[in-house]
């Protein structure tokens, strides 16, 4: 069944790719004449820190791609961390709470942005609304329909209303609680590989606003796989004078102290984004083609911004005690069933692998990196009077213990229909993953924290 499914997915797309079609626009130009720099907003890095929950806690998540896999997993860790304590300035509060942002791309952005959008409603609807729901079979349906044939922006704009229609209800940026932590949408620039963030940093180099822009929009372009769905398109509006933020400028100058090539590439992206001679319009697709976990966008946020402590000098406040990232990585283990037969793989089995083996590479240099980083940038904020502590928590479905459980877990496809039984074991294995995690179980010694309580 399932490669009947995948044949005619194939099939569908070879059909329909025959047609020209061009992206709706559906962001809209910016009139004001403030940059971020000046007037902060909801939608940016700036003032999501300005609005810091807890002085003593920093805590960033970041959620992977890998269709309902992921977003089930995400979900399963939200769950843990909604049921877990901390004594905060003398009283108790839920770890979640403490998130001050959440980093996704692909399909852990479904679950960032309706946590975004409805944050504890998440746990009486999100199963109903996308998890449970048969994503994959209604979208083939609706394009086997010959009116989406002829419509205005295919196959992609047909999954944008579906979307919309049953999870996320129209919404825009500015329906983002404001008491929530900043959600950090993630896509990738298919005509130049620049890592794309839907926050106002971004907009502002296309002179565009963010605040009416649709989530569903920015969730299906961090997930829109290339060929089987088209591009999702920003415009950078003509009238738009190329400014270089001054988060650019520092960065240039740390460059020229010290050498980080990854900090150069970051940086090269954001010019490419400036040059309004080069790019008129940015076409985006899924944010796991240039960072599968979404680290990256928090890693970009501290070296854009000059280092870990021009970071803090630039939010006017102090160094946090406990400066905590959590990873939830849903990928699986390639699959290694064709090397031992002769018989030639099929052009899907090779399509797969390759991706497979590209993403895994990059995920543990990434985490690497990442890992790396955060002992870096907590040691530039220590004092001998303030020692801050740094927790990095791998959530990830390569450290299942059980055999039985870690084999049926890494045979659920990246896809976007999955059933009732695996979605349960997905949410349970995230919360477990999470409360097992020896950094957890230390960050928890350190906060007085406390597992099962709400």
């Amino acid at each position: 069944m399932k490669k009947l499914s995948c044949l005619y997915s194939v099939l569908l797309v070879l059909l329909l790719t025959g047609c020209t079609t061009y992206g709706v626009i559906d962001n809209t130009v910016k009139t004001e004449t403030e940059t971020d720099e000046e007037k902060p907003n909801a939608f940016s890095w700036k003032a999501a820190n300005q609005l810091d929950r807890n002085t003593n806690l920093d805590l960033a998540v970041s959620f992977s791609g890998g269709g309902t896999r992921a977003a089930a997993l995400a979900y399963g860790v939200l769950k843990g961390l909604r049921d877990t304590t901390i004594e905060v300035d003398g009283q108790s509060s839920r770890l979640l709470d403490q998130i001050d942002q959440i980093s996704s791309v692909s399909g852990g952005s479904f679950t960032s942005a309706y946590y975004g959008l409805n944050g504890d409603g998440i746990f009486d609807t999100f199963e109903h609304a996308f998890l449970l729901r048969d994503v994959e079979k209604h979208l083939f349906w609706g394009l086997m329909n010959p009116i989406e044939w002829f419509r205005k922006g295919g196959r992609t704009e047909m999954a944008i209303r579906f979307y919309n229609d049953t999870v996320f209800h129209n919404a825009t940026f500015s329906d983002f609680k404001k008491d929530g932590p900043l959600i950090v949408i993630n896509a990738s620039g298919l005509g130049n590989g620049v890592r794309f963030s839907f926050i106002e940093e971004y907009f502002d180099l296309f002179c565009s606003r963010l605040d009416n822009f649709p989530v569903a929009k920015a969730v299906a372009a961090s997930s829109s796989v290339p060929i089987v769905f088209l591009p999702v398109v920003l415009e950078k509006y003509s009238d738009c004078d190329s400014f270089e933020p001054e988060w650019l400028k520092r960065s240039k100058a740390q460059l020229e102290i010290n050498e980080d090539p990854l900090l150069a590439e970051s940086v090269k992206g954001i010019e490419i984004l400036l040059n309004k001679k080069r790019l008129r319009y940015i076409h985006l697709v899924d944010g796991g083609i240039t960072d599968n976990l979404g680290l990256l966008a928090l890693y970009d946020f501290v070296t854009l911004s000059g280092g870990a402590v021009q970071t803090l000098q630039n939010m006017k406040t102090k160094p946090p005690k406990y400066f905590v990232v959590i990873s939830v990585n849903s990928s699986t283990d390639p699959n290694f069933d064709m090397d031992i037969s002769n018989k030639e793989p099929s052009i899907l089995d090779t399509i797969n692998s390759m991706s497979d083996i590209q993403l895994h590479r990059f995920n543990r240099t990434t985490q690497a990196l990442l890992e790396f980083k955060i002992k870096q940038w907590t040691k530039a904020i220590s004092t001998p009077e303030h020692q801050v502590k740094s927790y990095f928590i791998n959530v990830s479905l390569k450290n299942v213990q059980k055999n039985e459980l870690r084999l049926l877990l890494n045979k659920i496809p990246t896809s976007f229909g999955l059933s009732k039984e695996n979605i349960e074991r997905l949410v349970g294995t995230g919360v477990n993953l999470l409360y097992q995690n020896p950094e957890y179980q230390r960050l928890l010694s350190d906060l007085q924290g406390e597992i099962g309580k709400k």
